[in-house]
């Protein structure tokens, strides 16, 4: 069974095992991207490893977190996670299928990595091509999930490839959601941009639209340093 590399991170640690997708770019600049300071409760959906709901933690001291997953491995490695770090009291985990709860909770932020592939090889490691295709959650599907589970006021993130990007945002545009922020991140400067933070809400709203280049003049740019530096050891 594949397992994926332990990382270290400034105040937690994230131990993989085979929960699927190791700890990625992606899922630390939606972590530290997403408005989450105002959030009283927090969902984690398709949590992984639990990076996300601990990152969640880490930048609000007060809210209460759900971290869901359908991946037993995936559980059992964010339960590990979530008791080894400074914030177990306020982070649950479950297995749960967000299409499938029937409960009334509402929450505050939804914070998603989902997965984006629709077509291409899919992984033999069912853990791995869960999280990377659509195989069991699709954005229809996920966007329609989190229409009920979105508090009135609150506000969902994604980070997804461009293109697929685009078009999640214009299904969720045909499903009454409201984009709010969107940042395009690209590498270089000279480079097109290829992955797109996404949020949205359920109200209308003016969409802030930025851009984020990761590196700059062969080093870290200062903006991808100031969003991450809590987190990366060496930053």
């Amino acid at each position: 069974m594949n397992k994926i590399k332990d990382f270290h991170l400034k105040q937690f640690s994230i131990i993989g095992g085979h929960s699927g997708m190791a700890v990625s770019t992606d899922a630390i600049l939606l972590g530290a991207w997403a408005n989450l300071l105002s959030a009283n409760t927090i969902l984690d959906i398709g949590t992984g490893t639990g990076l996300l709901a601990l990152m969640s933690a880490q930048r609000n001291q007060t809210s209460i977190i759900q971290a869901i997953d359908i991946d037993s491995d995936a559980i059992n490695s964010a339960k590990i996670n979530v008791k080894n770090s400074p914030w177990a009291d306020r982070i649950t985990v479950e297995k749960n299928d967000v299409t499938q709860q029937k409960n009334d909770k509402q929450y505050d932020h939804i914070i998603c990595n989902p997965p984006y592939f629709n077509s291409g090889e899919v992984s033999q490691w069912q853990a791995r091509a869960n999280a990377r295709h659509t195989l069991t959650l699709g954005h229809n599907q996920l966007l329609t999930a989190c229409q009920s589970l979105l508090s009135a006021q609150g506000e969902a993130s994604f980070i997804l490839p461009k293109e697929e990007g685009r078009t999640f945002i214009e299904r969720a545009k045909s499903l009454g959601w409201f984009v709010s922020r969107l940042c395009e991140i690209n590498t270089t400067v000279n480079k097109q941009s290829y992955r797109m933070l996404i949020a949205l809400t359920r109200y209308p709203v003016n969409t802030e639209h930025t851009q984020l280049t990761i590196h700059q003049d062969g080093h870290y740019s200062q903006a991808f340093i100031e969003l991450t530096q809590d987190f990366y050891l060496k930053m």
